[in-house]
C-alpha cells in the first residue's frame, strides 16, 4: 500500500503557532511522538475556545474524544516553532473530525498529519446529542472549498 504524501499548509483553514519545548525532546533528539498529539489537542481546543464552543462545565452538550490518528513524515526538532494547520474532516449528526497538520518552522509540507473525532453527548444522560446549528456553523468555516 503506497504511502500517502504529506499535505501542504494551502490545505489547511485555520492556523495556531505552538513553540518546542526542551521536554518535548526525546533520546533521538526530536520531539516524541506523544507531544504530536499535545498539539493536536491544543490547535483543536485553542480554536475551540477562541470560537466560543468549549464549556464543559456548563454547555447542555460538549464533545468527547473518540478517535485519534496520526502518521509521521518528518522530524519535529527543539527548539523551533510549530505550525498547527486545521481543517474539517467530516460532520456528521453529532460528530465531527478535526484534522490537523504539524509544520516545522516554515516547512510547506507537514511533518506530521493527525485527526481528533469528537462525539457531542448530551451532559445529563451522556448520550450522543445532535450538534447545535451555531456550533455546526462553526465547524464549517473550516471546511475548504471543494478544488475543480
Amino acid at each position: 500500500m503506497p504511502h500517502p504524501a504529506p499535505s501542504r499548509r494551502a490545505e489547511y483553514a485555520q492556523f495556531r503557532e505552538i513553540p518546542t519545548r526542551w521536554s518535548d525532546v526525546d533520546v533521538y533528539g526530536h520531539v516524541n511522538n506523544v507531544v504530536h498529539y499535545a498539539m493536536f489537542d491544543t490547535a483543536v481546543g485553542g480554536w475551540l475556545i477562541e470560537k466560543g464552543l468549549l464549556a464543559p462545565a456548563t454547555s447542555p452538550s460538549f464533545g468527547v474524544v473518540v478517535e485519534t490518528g496520526c502518521r509521521y513524515f518528518g522530524e519535529i526538532t527543539y527548539p523551533s516553532v510549530v505550525t498547527a494547520g486545521l481543517r474539517l474532516g467530516t460532520l456528521g449528526r453529532s460528530s465531527v473530525r478535526f484534522e490537523i497538520g504539524l509544520f516545522a518552522d516554515d516547512a510547506e509540507v507537514a511533518a506530521a498529519e493527525g485527526f481528533f473525532t469528537h462525539v457531542y453527548v448530551d451532559r445529563a444522560t451522556r448520550r450522543p446529542h445532535p450538534i447545535e446549528p451555531e456550533r455546526r456553523a462553526a465547524f464549517e468555516t473550516l471546511r475548504l472549498p471543494q478544488a475543480g
